[in-house]
């Protein structure tokens, strides 16, 4: 498995690799990855089954890590700084946990070390299942198409970010959709088993506005990671990075200032 990935630093600087989250890629990173190269060689890989990386079968935390670490090996980077979002945040965990030494520092965006169900991302996979894209003439069309099962404006065209043109100008999805939305109950679940651990500096971000992580949350992060500040930005929804840009890239860049 050799995992694509965007460039997005200068070399020289301290390697720092980020991980998407679920049906996104490297490419929600470019923006807010330039702001982080201020103090980082920024890389943003796509995992498996997602954006420019290979297609597998096997769908699961363990395989994920294992490609992060192989690609590591392949650059060359014995220790990184590593970033993750949502489902990357569950990935860089349990990469953090299980390989420590490999890991500068931790930034998880968004996620907690805990089961989650979310019963609207079931109808997100049957609205994308549902698409004929034999017959699909359009992207606004698949998303007319979309707005009976997926209310939200902006999550319809997230869902859209991996439909793309194949060879012979047809439409097809950019990512595994069969084996995506078989995994679905497993992503869903902890990454982390109770032992997992990881004493280095972690910073958790946190939006606002968003559900993925509960104050109640705090005592789980800490008991797996004791060293980390959780910091949540008010105007924030799931997605920080984007959200509110300039806010995250301080918060993420004052973290490595301080050592954390």
């Amino acid at each position: 498995m050799i995992l694509f990935h965007r460039d997005l630093g200068e070399a020289g600087k301290p390697p720092l690799v980020i991980l998407h989250g679920f049906l996104g890629s490297s490419r929600n990173w470019q923006t807010a990855g330039r702001d982080l190269a201020e103090n980082f060689h920024v890389f943003a890989l796509d995992l498996r089954n997602h954006g420019g990386s290979p297609h597998e079968d096997e769908m699961t935390y363990e395989a994920m890590t294992a490609d992060v670490l192989a690609w590591l090996d392949g650059q060359g980077f014995p220790r990184v700084s590593l970033l993750g979002h949502s489902m990357g945040g569950k990935v860089a965990m349990q990469l953090a946990c299980r390989h420590p030494e490999r890991v500068e520092r931790l930034i998880v965006v968004d996620i907690a070390p805990k089961d989650y169900h979310w019963p609207e991302r079931r109808e997100e996979f049957t609205a994308m299942n549902e698409l004929d894209l034999t017959h699909l003439a359009s992207r606004a069309e698949a998303e007319r198409q979309f707005e009976s099962r997926v209310p939200d404006w902006a999550m319809r065209k997230f869902l859209l970010t991996n439909l793309d043109r194949g060879p012979g100008e047809s439409w097809r999805w950019q990512i595994n959709l069969p084996v995506l939305t078989a995994a679905i109950g497993n992503l869903e679940k902890n990454s982390l088993e109770p032992d997992d651990r990881f004493a280095g500096p972690t910073l958790f971000v946190t939006g606002g506005k968003s559900r993925y992580i509960r104050p109640k949350d705090a005592g789980e992060i800490r008991r797996h990671f004791p060293a980390a500040m959780i910091e949540t930005i008010a105007e924030a929804g799931h997605n920080p990075h984007m959200e509110t840009r300039e806010a995250f890239v301080r918060a993420a860049l004052a973290a490595n200032q301080s050592g954390v």
